[in-house]
């Protein structure tokens, strides 16, 4: 498992809309799965969760970016890929996680 966090400034929706562009445009094999929105007052959060295909690993991965804002606050970010490995009991070959990470570095 690979973990980013960030803090963001700017607009909510504009964020989000280059996140999911950014990692859907930026790999042959990567997908918005699933996604979830809520607000509480003058909260809100966007949770997306995107898939894509390892070749070095071998396997499928997924990407999970969380952002959140209250009010005119700053957007907090948190992501965290996982699935890179193919070993049973440990973690093995952990290479694709990080480079699921690396590609929403290269969008924030």
């Amino acid at each position: 498992m690979a973990k980013l966090e960030k803090t963001l400034t700017g607009s909510f929706d504009g964020w989000e809309n280059k996140i999911v562009r950014g990692i859907v445009d930026g790999s042959i094999s990567a997908s918005l799965e699933e996604k979830s929105d809520f607000r509480s007052g003058d909260a809100r959060c966007a949770v997306r969760v995107f898939e894509r295909y390892s070749y070095t690993g071998g396997n499928r991965l997924s990407l999970t970016v969380t952002l959140f804002q209250s009010g005119n606050g700053p957007i907090r970010l948190s992501a965290i890929a996982t699935g890179g490995s193919q070993a049973v009991f440990f973690k093995l070959n952990t290479w694709g996680e990080e480079a699921f990470l690396d590609k929403l570095r290269e969008i924030l």
